[in-house]
């Protein structure tokens, strides 16, 4: 099975977005009931969310750990729609009752992401939100069969990765 899609990353018994290793390392834990933004070191997550408080959830990952420096983020500005700077490495979203945005940052491995992989990990959490299926997210199994089938993805061609995605989702269940 593959242990990696990008920045989501197996670690144990489960799925984590971001490098937990790093020193103050911020990651993301995918948990059954939702989700938990840690820092390394610290026993308490800094913040939990349950799957339900969520109406949409996106992933930014920038590709390389220096576009998420401050040149990265000036470099990015001259690349409309680059995930750099600050929020290069982060979940956004938005949560309801009441309708607000939400975002949280993680820290960005040693390794670059490849562009297949950061697309189709897009594409899984543009359309588990479509769905309104996040919680799968939390199922480290399902998640780990879904990994396993879009991690071989290589093409930075955008509508293939969408397409592979739509099926894998389809043929696991979502």
């Amino acid at each position: 099975m593959a242990q990696h899609l990008g920045p989501l990353e197996l670690i144990g018994d489960r799925w984590v977005i971001g490098d937990p290793t790093r020193k103050d390392g911020l990651s993301i834990v995918l948990t059954p009931e939702g989700l938990e933004h840690r820092r390394r070191g610290e026993a308490a997550p800094l913040l939990a969310m349950e799957w339900s408080q969520f109406v949409e959830l996106k992933v930014r990952a920038a590709y390389r750990r220096w576009h998420v420096t401050p040149f990265g983020g000036f470099v990015g500005a001259f690349a409309p729609g680059a995930d750099m700077g600050r929020d290069g490495c982060s979940l956004q979203g938005i949560l309801r009752h009441p309708y607000e945005l939400w975002s949280v940052r993680y820290t960005h491995h040693e390794r670059r992401y490849t562009g297949g992989h950061v697309i189709v990990l897009k594409a899984l959490f543009d359309q588990l939100t479509e769905a309104k299926a996040l919680d799968r997210l939390g199922d480290p199994e399902w998640l780990g069969a879904a990994v396993a089938k879009l991690s071989s993805y290589t093409s930075w061609y955008e509508p293939k990765g969408n397409r592979l995605v739509k099926e894998t989702i389809q043929s696991l269940g979502a």
